[in-house]
């Protein structure tokens, strides 16, 4: 058994990686400790194997393309009242090799072995390629 787990999740609405890096960029400035934090209804009860060690895998245009450390999850309250899980995020934006997912809802676990591969640091400088053409390269194993 696996030591850590890691968090899927849809980044809806981002156009790339450098999209949600630009968005969360202005969301941890708000912050006091500078780190980005995605709220969803939802608290993990796997959180000790997250902590252990977990990131967030961020599925983009159905293509995973990037993943962050977590570094905590909290409980906030909402103006509504209603108690949440904000995952504590790691600034650092890791790319992936592509790995095509369908959509869903909220957030899934998702096991090390199950997870992409990071690029090396010199495919981390590339030009972005399209996801569908990312993907399809990584399915015949040139990416």
């Amino acid at each position: 058994m696996d030591k850590y787990v890691n968090i899927l999740k849809l980044s809806v609405g981002t156009e790339g990686v450098e999209d949600l890096a630009a968005w969360q960029a202005m969301r941890a400035a708000q912050m006091a400790d500078g780190c980005p934090r995605h709220v969803t209804r939802m608290f993990p009860k796997r959180r000790d194997e997250i902590l252990n060690g977990g990131s967030i895998y961020w599925v983009i245009k159905g293509f995973i393309q990037c993943r962050q450390r977590i570094l905590g999850l909290d409980e906030v309250t909402g103006e509504d009242g209603i108690a949440r899980c904000a995952i504590v995020l790691n600034p650092e934006l890791h790319r992936t090799t592509p790995a095509p997912r369908r959509p869903f809802q909220g957030w899934r676990y998702l096991a090390p072995g199950d997870a992409p591969a990071d690029m090396g640091a010199r495919r981390e400088t590339d030009d972005e390629l399209p996801p569908e053409l990312a993907g399809a390269l990584a399915d015949i194993g040139v990416f």
